[in-house]
């Protein structure tokens, strides 16, 4: 609990903007990844098996997952060091420019075996930016927001994933009307205004008041990498647990979902953009509405009761699916997205930061929500290889598998909302009126008493 105990004044703004970049940043790297189930086999991976195709664009989408925990480094790093802001710009450019880079590189009929090499490098850089985007964005947010609502204000940022989402598929939806490689390079040629705007509006963001206080008492650490790695490792690796379930379970229940109702002809293209768009548009109110939920009852139960739900849904939403129904393809996807990704993506904005100290707190949840992106960068290669040995039971038992992991990773992290601390931070926040000093001295109060 640092920072002033209603917000700073900025909260809004400052959430605000970091959605604008995480919506930015959630479409390039989506977008690559639609495009990767749709597209990139033929244009770049081209075999006599279309499967195969897939497996290799599936590959290279790892590639970038496998590059995130460095970004996920350097940002963290910097972030602790010279503050959080710097980071989310940097970030940002590098993205933009990477994307825009995707929706000009020439194909494989074109210049041979230079396209997919071109592609997986761009990829690394994109994978690289994105490592950095989350923890700055989290962070500004969370350290700007009043104690009693954090959950709410990080959830508003968390919710950038499903509206970037939207916007790539409506733009992949619009494009798939248009001639040979034009539906796949209009998507991400059109990245390049979204950089624009998101710039302008991070441009006027304030540092965070979090920040401030280290740097002013003299608490920046010298290594912060280093040192929330010996004390905090712990934290770390439950992190990556918790993130596993979430992200790895979202790269089988829907980017591998694409590809599946693709290939197995259960829907057609459009049908498949059409439901993520649906099950999208849901997301955004559902993941602010997770987040908040979280303020009322706690990080780790939301965790703890969704990571079950997706346990026992493993199966059934590959049998659901299986119908040929496309009413039943649209609320197979919805389910798995408005619950099995966004009740998790929506407890992680406040419990990751809050399970590390507020001068090595961009660096621990940076690492932990990186390092399992590495897991689940690979996991749509790796359940498209089970896939083809044990068709749909493959992924639904590698589904499940994630599931436990985030179960049992839930059961030993501690909760750091419990009614202990939402009733210290209720009885401050109703004795301290609004004036900014008083919130700072209340604030610091607070601060020095849960330390003694």
């Amino acid at each position: 609990m640092r920072g002033p105990v209603h917000g700073t004044g900025d909260q809004l703004r400052v959430a605000f903007g970091s959605t604008a970049g995480a919506v930015i940043e959630a479409y390039d790297f989506i977008g690559f990844g639609t495009a990767a189930a749709l597209y990139f086999g033929s244009a770049f991976f081209p075999s006599q098996n279309p499967l195969m195709g897939t497996l290799s664009s599936f590959a290279t989408l790892g590639v970038g997952f496998v590059a995130r925990p460095l970004g996920g480094i350097v940002g963290g790093h910097l972030g602790d060091k010279v503050g959080r802001k710097p980071v989310l710009v940097a970030s940002l450019i590098v993205m933009g420019l990477a994307t825009f880079l995707i929706g000009c590189l020439p194909t494989v009929a074109a210049v041979g075996v230079l396209a997919p090499v071109l592609l997986v490098t761009i990829r690394i850089i994109q994978g690289l930016a994105y490592g950095a985007e989350w923890g700055g964005a989290i962070l500004m947010t969370y350290e700007h927001s009043p104690w009693l609502k954090r959950g709410k204000f990080t959830g508003i940022v968390q919710s950038g994933f499903p509206i970037g989402l939207l916007l790539a598929n409506l733009v992949f939806l619009v494009s798939v009307a248009l001639p040979g490689d034009w539906k796949w390079r209009v998507p991400f040629l059109f990245s390049a205004v979204l950089v624009i705007v998101g710039l302008i509006i991070r441009s006027k963001v304030p540092e965070s008041p979090v920040f401030d206080q280290i740097k002013d008492a003299g608490e920046v650490v010298k290594s912060p990498i280093k040192q929330v790695i010996v004390e905090d490792w712990r934290n770390i690796l439950r992190g990556i647990g918790l993130r596993i379930a979430e992200t790895a379970g979202y790269a089988i229940s829907i980017t591998f979902m694409i590809s599946y109702l693709h290939t197995a002809k259960i829907a057609s293209s459009a049908e498949t953009i059409l439901a993520l768009c649906i099950a999208s548009a849901i997301g955004i109110a559902a993941t602010i509405g997770w987040g908040a939920l979280t303020d009322r009852i706690g990080r780790r139960p939301l965790y703890l009761w969704v990571t079950i739900f997706n346990a026992a849904w493993a199966v059934p939403m590959f049998l659901v699916v299986n119908t040929k129904v496309f009413l039943a393809v649209v609320i197979t996807v919805v389910i798995s997205y408005i619950i099995s990704q966004n009740a998790l993506a929506g407890s992680q904005g406040a419990w990751f930061p809050e399970l590390f100290q507020a001068n090595t707190r961009s660096s621990g949840a940076s690492l932990a929500y990186q390092i399992s992106a590495m897991i689940s960068g690979v996991t749509p290669f790796l359940t498209t290889l089970l896939y083809m040995k044990y068709q749909w039971a493959g992924p639904a038992i590698l589904f499940l598998v994630y599931s436990l992991i985030g179960l049992v990773s839930t059961l030993m992290t501690r909760e750091t909302w419990g009614p202990k601390e939402r009733c210290a931070a209720e009885d401050i926040s109703a004795r301290t009126p609004l004036d900014q000093y008083q919130r700072d001295i209340a604030a610091d109060r607070l601060v020095q008493n849960v330390e003694e």
